[in-house]
């Protein structure tokens, strides 16, 4: 092996181990946040739990703050960039897009429910920088659902809705899924998204899918007259 070679051996290694080691460190800091209160853990603390010295931890973070702010970008920043995407891809129906909007949610609070109930008891004690960077992120997830809705809207295949309060409502069914959803237990993570997703179609997929002429705001009103003349018939009979 050349000396190249086994440099690079030796840096996948370090690679290695330093993500296996930030994955212990999130994971002892996540519980130990949870347990004792972000003021009440102290670094000395995690570094006890992972089984190095406080120095040692320094290496990989150099507060709590630090570490409290990885953890929040980790669960603030990582769904917006796979939304985001989603919601670019030309590829996707409104139903598509909707379905892998509460694909996206579902798995992210079923597989680290631990680390988005931290993030949610732990809004109060956030530094100010650190808080207008959840909030930012925050609207910004807000509003890329909305906009998923929005389009089913204007295509006709959604309701004529508020596309705020829908995409409100859907985060609120998938955000609460961090309570209640326990690996290993009777359902699996996929079973749960998968229905989710039903009802999130079944509340906003128009019942005659009817498509609009053309797209804007003007044809979904015209869609709209059709629903209320509808409405006005049935109110008559």
């Amino acid at each position: 092996m050349s000396g190249t070679e086994s440099g690079r051996s030796r840096g996948s290694a370090g690679t290695a181990r330093r993500e296996l080691v930030e994955n212990e460190l999130y994971e002892h800091a996540t519980r130990l946040f949870a347990e004792r209160g972000f003021a009440g853990t102290s670094l000395q603390d995690i570094a006890d739990a992972i089984g190095i010295t406080r120095p040692a931890l320094y290496y990989y973070v150099k507060s709590k703050e630090e570490l409290l702010a990885k953890l929040v970008t980790e669960v603030t920043d990582g769904p917006l960039g796979e939304l985001t995407a989603l919601a670019g891809r030309p590829d996707l129906d409104p139903v598509q897009a909707l379905r892998g909007v509460v694909d996206v949610l579902v798995r992210r609070r079923a597989t680290q429910p631990e680390r988005f109930r931290l993030l949610i008891r732990s809004e109060a004690e956030l530094p100010e920088g650190l808080t207008a960077a959840y909030d930012k992120s925050r609207r910004a997830v807000l509003k890329t659902i909305a906009g998923v809705v929005e389009k089913g809207v204007r295509a006709g295949r959604f309701r004529p809705v508020d596309a705020r309060v829908a995409a409100l409502g859907l985060l609120g069914m998938c955000n609460w899924v961090a309570w209640w959803f326990q690996p290993g237990g009777r359902d699996s993570a996929d079973a749960v998204t998968e229905q989710l997703a039903d009802m999130a179609v079944g509340a906003l997929e128009r019942p005659d899918r009817r498509v609009p002429d053309g797209d804007g705001p003007a044809a979904a009103l015209k869609l709209l007259r059709q629903d209320l003349d509808h409405l006005e018939r049935v109110l008559d009979l």
